[in-house]
């Protein structure tokens, strides 16, 4: 086995070990009757959608137990725990984005066709995602039913996933066709979205794992909540920049905020900034594909230096970001939201997008 407590590479063999133990299980859940048929369209479908991206949040789970147990060793049970709860996070992230590449009509996700473009799949990728939806407690049932922290683990889960399910409904009425008004966005309502549709998923559901693998009650670390939050919104106020001004090459995606008329940060902060006349533009070119409109927005964007304004917001929000760790009492627990600060911090000027 490779080494739990080793490099990193150890620890994503490590884990993707586990994904194949849990794959297994799951293609042979004695609560349903399996064809080969539908073994092999379970099989193929999983493949294709959990283990694809970066795994950043799910091996995030064992990296944040691991500091959380202070530089001691991990056992191959915890690891493997760890691991799994790691891939719900995975599993969740694959149903959310099944069917929101639907929702969005989308055409690629992480460089290869949408689940539901693949041919034969189409409208079977909705099943598909409630399916994936539902594996997650088969998974929690599997190997956390005799812990202390089940309940916890499964009322943790069914909470994230209705503040995500909720902030993607806030985004999506936000951005109804044929109602497109640039006057209802608004730094809150960008904040709120963010919040709900992806810092809880991504920041604080793997360090929430964790802290209830190591015997911690939630409640009793709504600071720890709040800085992760924090964290996450910040992490998207770095995405929506890199959309308009980060090199494609090096975050991995073509931006099309812009054209979408995406609540973005850079629009938010433009409606605060515009004189009257610049408004207008604003007004005019937002959310039209064509690439006349779209030079417009970007030409505007420099003229009021937006990317001055990000640089100052990045800094202020460092500081405080800092400022709220060192306040945390625990020294393991700083040391696990000094890691994720870490890997956001001015990600987008070498590395990619989420996956």
């Amino acid at each position: 086995m490779a080494n739990p407590n080793g490099s990193t590479s150890d620890l994503r063999t490590a884990f993707l070990r586990v994904y194949s133990v849990l794959k297994s299980d799951l293609l042979n859940d004695p609560a349903f009757e399996w064809t080969d048929a539908s073994r092999q369209w379970v099989d193929r479908m999983l493949d294709y959608n959990v283990p694809g991206g970066k795994l950043n949040r799910g091996l995030s789970v064992v990296d944040s137990y691991k500091l959380l147990k202070e530089g001691k060793d991990l056992t191959e049970d915890e690891v493997f725990l760890a691991s799994a709860l790691g891939w719900c996070i995975e599993w969740l992230q694959a149903y959310f984005l099944v069917l929101d590449d639907i929702m969005d009509n989308s055409h690629t996700r992480r460089g290869q066709p949408c689940w539901f473009r693949v041919p034969k799949v189409g409208m079977i990728a909705v099943n598909d995602g409630i399916m994936l939806r539902n594996h997650i407690p088969r998974i929690l049932k599997k190997h956390f039913r005799q812990k202390p922290y089940y309940v916890d683990l499964l009322d943790l889960f069914n909470e994230v996933e209705f503040q995500t399910a909720s902030g993607q409904m806030i985004d999506l009425i936000t951005t109804i066709e044929g109602e497109k008004d640039l006057s209802k966005y608004s730094l809150p309502l960008h904040r709120r979205i963010v919040q709900y549709k992806t810092a809880y998923y991504s920041f604080y559901l793997p360090v929430a794992c964790a802290l209830l693998m190591g015997g911690e009650n939630l409640e009793n670390h709504i600071h720890v909540k709040d800085v992760l939050i924090d964290m996450g919104i910040y992490f998207q106020v770095q995405d929506d920049y890199l959309d308009c001004f980060g090199d494609p090459e090096k975050i991995g995606k073509i931006g099309t905020d812009i054209e979408d008329f995406k609540c973005s940060w850079l629009v938010v902060k433009a409606l605060e900034y515009c004189n009257e006349e610049q408004k207008k533009i604003l007004f005019e070119h937002y959310g039209k594909a064509d690439p006349a409109d779209v030079a417009k927005i970007k030409a505007l964007y420099n003229d009021i230096n937006l990317q001055g304004v990000f640089v100052e917001y990045e800094s202020k929000s460092y500081d405080r970001l800092t400022h709220s760790i060192d306040a945390h009492p625990s020294k393991a627990v700083q040391a696990v939201l000094k890691s994720f600060l870490g890997k956001i911090y001015i990600r987008g000027r070498s590395n990619g997008k989420r996956s």
